[in-house]
């Protein structure tokens, strides 16, 4: 059973991991696209519908991928989690439904229209089309997250007769002050990934001098609204996130610090490497107090460590909670970096023709992608060893008839299959980039 565990998890980390990469870029792209057909709307300016139209088709691969590898997820409940979903069922069904039924029909739908039917639909019109699919996929993106966190922090629910959760309250559960924090932080980094992505494809154009023009917008547009989402994404969104934790989760928040014991003006860590069996950090680099501050606003406040816990509630990765959380807090920080020097540069007149920026913001392109799926991991690994925290543990939420065999033949079957889908997704995205937003004769 243990082994069999462990495979179930890992299958949907595997899945859930592959899957989010296209969410992220096409959650972020859709506010981009309405910015651009707004500027085509207000000015009359043909260059920024083309400008959207070349970022509408890489939006629809990212989609098509990301519908391709969504839909194995959801029967992962039945196949993988049997257990979980014959309990809890009956609360995140609601937000799962809504899900489907309303915000990827509205996305999809006007999706196609956005593509494909610009001219039936008038320059006003087309803009709506491009409102909506923001609309559907922003909604989408909450309806998700509203459902891990009633999973982190269940509310609005009562227990059945037979052990089963039902629904108490849909408020409670639709407006869970943790999801409404832990929406606003990812979706701050969806809109990043998109902004580092637009903005090095403009740097890529303008080392190679190619569609300076476009590459121009690209970079603006990206530099923009990525220094604004990169701060945002520190403060207030992932302060009042962390702060959140520390209220409801005080063991994940020692275990992402690295705080074996309890200590008043607990320091913050920069660096250090978790020894798990020796109780401590080794190697640390810190800012003395800051913890307390940044957690409870007051330099010498106690910050309960693992110490304070009983080991049957500690993380049951520590080591990759700690690296997870230090990764994505690190790359935020560098993301507040390259943005800032690149608007100030922007500001300036210089960005570009600075060469060092321009590959600076091109080679950053991935690390949005690195630094979300370690925010991902870390929300994950931190519930641990909750599926349902403080209800339900997650070795008793698993298939009790799926061994462990069964689960390998099918992790390697998706991950033999996903491998082609991202041979794909690079050919398609890469043909799109080399084709440009409009074709080399007319340029």
């Amino acid at each position: 059973m243990e082994e069999a565990l462990g495979v179930h998890r890992l299958h949907f980390a595997f899945t859930v991991t592959f899957h989010y990469i296209f969410p992220q870029l096409t959650m972020g792209l859709a506010l981009l696209l309405v910015y651009l057909k707004t500027q085509a709307l207000r000015t009359g300016d043909e260059h920024y519908n083309r400008a959207a139209r070349f970022w509408a088709r890489i939006f629809g691969i990212n989609f098509a991928l990301g519908v391709v590898t969504g839909i194995p997820m959801e029967f992962q409940f039945g196949t993988n989690w049997a257990e979980f979903s014959k309990v809890a069922g009956g609360v995140i069904g609601q937000t799962l439904a809504m899900e489907g039924v309303f915000s990827f029909f509205l996305e999809s739908s006007f999706l196609g229209l956005f593509l494909f039917g610009e001219k039936t639909l008038g320059r006003v019109g087309h803009w709506w089309a491009a409102f909506l699919v923001w609309l559907g996929s922003w909604l989408s993106g909450y309806l998700i997250v509203a459902t891990d966190a009633w999973m982190q922090h269940p509310v609005g629910y009562t227990m059945g007769p037979g052990g089963q959760m039902q629904l108490a309250s849909f408020w409670e559960l639709l407006l869970n002050k943790w999801a409404l924090w832990q929406y606003a932080h990812n979706m701050m980094g969806a809109v990043q990934t998109a902004c580092f992505v637009m903005a090095g494809v403009g740097a890529l154009y303008l080392l190679t001098s190619r569609h300076e023009a476009y590459a121009r917008t690209f970079l603006k547009t990206g530099v923009i609204a990525g220094v604004i989402a990169a701060m945002l994404q520190i403060f207030p969104t992932g302060d009042l996130q962390g702060r959140m934790i520390a209220e409801h989760q005080p063991p994940t928040l020692a275990a992402m610090e690295g705080l074996f014991v309890s200590e008043q003006g607990a320091p913050l860590t920069i660096i250090g490497q978790p020894d798990v069996q020796k109780r401590q950090l080794d190697n640390p680099l810190t800012v003395p107090k800051a913890l307390s501050f940044l957690t409870y606003r007051a330099w010498n406040a106690n910050v309960k460590g693992l110490d304070s816990f009983p080991e049957e509630r500690w993380p049951d990765r520590i080591s990759l909670l700690y690296y997870s959380y230090h990764v994505m807090a690190g790359l935020g920080t560098i993301f507040v970096v390259v943005m800032g020097l690149a608007a100030w540069l922007l500001w300036r007149g210089t960005l570009y023709t600075s060469r060092a920026m321009l590959w600076a913001v091109m080679l950053c392109v991935p690390l949005p992608y690195i630094a979300n799926t370690a925010g991902w991991m870390t929300a994950e690994l931190g519930r641990q060893p909750w599926l349902i925290y403080g209800v339900m543990q997650t070795a008793k939420g698993i298939s009790p008839r799926v061994a462990a065999g069964n689960a390998w033949f099918t992790l390697l079957g998706f991950m033999g299959m996903y491998a082609v889908l991202a041979i794909l997704w690079l050919f398609l995205v890469y043909r799109e980039i080399e084709h440009g937003p409009e074709p080399a004769a007319a340029e």
